[in-house]
C-alpha cells in the first residue's frame, strides 16, 4: 500500500487519457444524453455528477485504504450530518448525541424530536455516551468535540453499541482521515464538514459521509436525492484538487499546533488550555491510541470576555473568523455565537500553516497586550 501523502496526492485520479488533463475539469450539466432505456451512471445532475464520483472515490480511498467504501459528498457539512440520522432513524427510534457537539446539533435535536424521535444526550468525555446507550438505533459520536476538545474511545462505544445492534456514526471533521479513521475503528459512518481541514482554504462549502455498508450507503444516497442537498461541480472539483496537499498541510497544520499549545501552557495567565497532543491534556491517552494526528485546533479560556477581545483584535497574522482547519491561522471568543458551554474568555484557535516562529511571535505579543489592558 501507498504512503499517505502519494495516496492524498493520486486519490480519485481517473485512468490517464493521452492530451487530456489528469484531473479532468468540472461537469457542469443539469442534465445528461439518455437515448432509450435509462442505463449507465449518469442521468440527471441531481442524482450523480463525474466530478462527485471522482471526489467520492477519493475520499473513500483516504476514509479506507485498500478497502472497499462508498462515499457521498453534500453540499455541506450539515447536510452529511443531516443525511446520516435521517435517513437512518424514523418515529418511535432512539438517537444519542454528544451535548457538548457541534453547535447545530442541538437544531438537530429539535427536528428529531418533532418527527418523534427520542433523543438522549451525555458528554463526550469520558465515553459518557455508554450510559444512555440502551435500545438505540444510532450513536452519534464527536471525537475530538468541538469546540471543547475532549475524545471518547470509539472503539469501546462502537464495541457496546453493535453487541446491542446500534449504529455508529463519528463527526471526523477535526481530525481529517489523516489524524483518525472512524471505520478502521469499527464505526459505520464516517462524516466530515470538508470546509474545514479536508479542503483547507476556507474557501469551499462541502460535506461527506462513508460507509463500507453498500445498503447504508444506498440510504444516505436516497435521502440526499429527496432533499438535493448536493454540492456544485465546481465546489466538488476544488475540493478534490485541495485534496492534493491534504497531507503537507495536516503535517504542518499539527506540528504549529502543538507547539502553540506548549507555549501557551508555559504562560499562567491563560487557563483551560486543551489540545489532545498534548501529554498532560487529559484526553490524550485515549487520543494516542486511536489518533495519528491531534488536529489543528486549540483552546484555552482567557478569562475575560474584554481580554478575549483585545487578543483577538491585537494578532497581525491570525483572522478573527468562525471555522477551522484553514491553511490561515482563525481564532475566535467561542461564547460570541451562544449555545456552547464555554466561558465568555474562552478562545478556540484554528492553528494555520505558517512559520511557527512568526505565529508563536503574533500570539505572544497579543497576549501581552492583552494583558496591558487589564
Amino acid at each position: 500500500m501507498t504512503g499517505e501523502g502519494t495516496r492524498a496526492v493520486r486519490a480519485g485520479l481517473p485512468e490517464a487519457v493521452k492530451n487530456e488533463p489528469t484531473l479532468p475539469g468540472p461537469v457542469f450539466a443539469a442534465h445528461f444524453h439518455l437515448p432509450g432505456d435509462v442505463s449507465g451512471p449518469y442521468s440527471y445532475g441531481r442524482d450523480s455528477n463525474p466530478t462527485w464520483t471522482h471526489l467520492e472515490r477519493a475520499i473513500a480511498e483516504l476514509e479506507a485504504p485498500g478497502e472497499e467504501a462508498h462515499t457521498l459528498v453534500f453540499a455541506s457539512g450539515m447536510a452529511a450530518i443531516s443525511a446520516v440520522l435521517f435517513s437512518q432513524v424514523g418515529t418511535g427510534d432512539v438517537v444519542v448525541l454528544p451535548d457538548d457537539g457541534y453547535q447545530a446539533l442541538p437544531l438537530v435535536r429539535e427536528q428529531l424530536t418533532a418527527f418523534g424521535v427520542e433523543v438522549r444526550t451525555a458528554p463526550t468525555g469520558g465515553d459518557a455516551q455508554l450510559e444512555v446507550l440502551e435500545g438505540a438505533k444510532l450513536l452519534w459520536i464527536e471525537t475530538p468535540s468541538n469546540p471543547g476538545l475532549d475524545v471518547c474511545d470509539i472503539r469501546r462505544l462502537v464495541e457496546a453499541a453493535h453487541a446491542q445492534g446500534t449504529l455508529v456514526a463519528v463527526d471526523n471533521t477535526l481530525a481529517t482521515p489523516l489524524g483518525q479513521r472512524p471505520l478502521e475503528l469499527g464505526a459505520d459512518f464516517a462524516v466530515a464538514s470538508d470546509t474545514k481541514g479536508m479542503t483547507g482554504h476556507g474557501d469551499i462549502l462541502l460535506g461527506h459521509v462513508t460507509c463500507r455498508d453498500a445498503e447504508l450507503a444506498a440510504g444516505v444516497q436516497r435521502w440526499r436525492k429527496i432533499v438535493g442537498a448536493i454540492p456544485g461541480p465546481m465546489e466538488a472539483w476544488l475540493a478534490h484538487r485541495s485534496l492534493a496537499t491534504l497531507q503537507l498541510r495536516v503535517e504542518r497544520q499539527t506540528a504549529n499546533a502543538l507547539a502553540l499549545a506548549e507555549a501557551l501552557r508555559a504562560r499562567a495567565d491563560v487557563t483551560g488550555l486543551r489540545y489532545p497532543g498534548l501529554p498532560d491534556d487529559p484526553s490524550h491517552a485515549v487520543a494516542a491510541r486511536q489518533m495519528r494526528r491531534f488536529g489543528s485546533v486549540v483552546s484555552f479560556d482567557l478569562g475575560t470576555r474584554e481580554r478575549a477581545e483585545r487578543f483577538l483584535a491585537a494578532l497581525r497574522l491570525v483572522e478573527d473568523a468562525t471555522s477551522f482547519g484553514s491553511v490561515r491561522s482563525t481564532a475566535e471568543r467561542r461564547g460570541r455565537w451562544g449555545g456552547d458551554a464555554v466561558g465568555e474568555g474562552f478562545v478556540r484557535f484554528s492553528v494555520g500553516a505558517e512559520d511557527a516562529e512568526d505565529l508563536l511571535a503574533d500570539v505572544t505579543r497579543a497576549l501581552d497586550l492583552s494583558l496591558d489592558g487589564a
